[in-house]
C-alpha cells in the first residue's frame, strides 16, 4: 500500500511538488485522524444525550430541531 500524498506549494516560484508522506508525517496523520474520529464520536454522544432529554421533556420533533439548529 502506498502512503497518502502531500502537496508542497512554493508560492515564490509557483512550483507544486507532490510526494508520499514520510514515516513521521504518516504517524502524525494517523494520530490526527484518530483524534478527529474521537471528537466526532463525542459530538454524536452529546447530541444523542440532548435529544433524549428533550424527548423526556415532551418536546415535539419540530421543537427539538429548532433548539439544536
Amino acid at each position: 500500500m502506498t502512503n497518502p500524498t502531500i502537496q508542497i506549494h512554493n508560492v515564490q516560484t509557483g512550483e507544486i511538488i507532490e510526494r508520499e508522506m514520510n514515516a513521521e508525517e504518516l504517524a502524525q496523520w494517523e494520530v490526527d485522524k484518530a483524534a478527529q474520529a474521537q471528537r466526532t464520536a463525542e459530538e454524536a454522544s452529546r447530541l444523542s444525550a440532548k435529544l433524549a432529554i428533550y424527548a423526556k421533556l415532551g418536546l415535539t420533533e419540530e421543537e427539538i430541531n429548532t433548539l439544536i439548529s
